[in-house]
């Protein structure tokens, strides 16, 4: 089986296009369709039902799609650990983080990294936390240095390296805010914007009001904390935020006895072979941890 492809009915099936598979891979659209037609010849199989600009996969295709990302993580596998037995720390690290982490915790190791090893090509992605997860699972990224889930099953393994301390916020002529001391109950009242629902950040707060018998009012959501702390400051809403984020636009709001945080590291895929590059970048995470 030809693993171009195998890459290439991979791409789509992600992507759910021939064009848009054709941007990744850096091919054009009628190249891209003759590598699944040959695919196609070869299994005697259709892998897509194409209907107008539609494209979805053929029960052959959803029965494929698993073992693809098999057989691509095994050759991958082959080759990082082929070309780790010269030592040599080089070659490309592809790595996966969220906006927020990458703007407030990674700076100065990507900077001590790239002194010390100006051999690794760095290719970051910046996404939300919950699809780096896929992203790991799927042999896409090495490492994904995210919000970590309140829980991870094997054959992920999430090693924390910081602590998040979360405060709830408001701006600073809210009401909320001028009050010597609110409950949750208070805070639950007012209009509130929040991550998205599937993120993790998101459950942590949920958790807590849950517990209290309590529903949020949320009136605007966006996965951006920055966005967030905006709307926050401009009085249309509260929120909760990583302490890292506050200063005088927004007001720490006094909840007393309501202590949040969330758990920020990477995460790995324990069944896949780790290159030389990703084991000294987990190196110097390591070495945070604890700090």
């Amino acid at each position: 089986m030809d693993l171009a492809n195998l890459n290439a009915f991979v791409a789509i099936a992600e992507t759910g296009g021939f064009s848009d598979a054709g941007e990744r891979l850096h091919l054009t659209q009628p190249a891209v369709s003759k590598r699944i037609a040959a695919l196609e010849q070869q299994l005697g199989l259709r892998l897509f039902d194409r209907i107008g600009r539609e494209v979805s996969l053929t029960e052959a295709g959803r029965a494929l799609l698993p073992r693809a990302y098999q057989i691509l993580g095994v050759i991958d596998d082959t080759r990082r650990a082929l070309t780790n037995l010269n030592g040599a720390i080089g070659g490309r690290l592809t790595l996966a983080t969220s906006h927020h982490i990458g703007l407030h915790r990674l700076p100065p190791i990507l900077r001590r990294f790239t002194r010390e090893y100006p051999e690794v090509a760095l290719d970051i992605r910046f996404l939300d936390s919950e699809a780096a997860y896929d992203e790991i699972l799927h042999g896409r990224v090495e490492l994904a240095i995210i919000t970590l889930a309140p829980q991870t099953a094997a054959p992920i393994k999430a090693v924390p390296v910081w602590n998040d301390p979360l405060d709830f916020v408001a701006a600073p002529e809210h009401a909320l805010a001028n009050q010597k001391e609110v409950s949750l109950a208070d805070v639950a009242r007012h209009p509130a914007v929040f991550p998205g629902g599937n993120t993790f950040t998101r459950l942590i707060v949920h958790g807590l009001f849950d517990a209290q018998g309590l529903t949020p009012n949320i009136a605007m959501s966006t996965n951006y904390l920055e966005t967030i702390k905006m709307l926050v400051s401009i009085g249309l809403a509260w929120s909760v935020l990583p302490r890292t984020l506050l200063d005088d636009q927004v007001r720490r709001l006094p909840l007393p006895g309501i202590q949040l945080e969330r758990r920020l590291g990477y995460i790995l895929h324990t069944e896949r072979t780790h290159s030389n590059a990703a084991q000294a970048f987990m190196g110097l995470l390591d070495e945070v941890e604890g700090k």
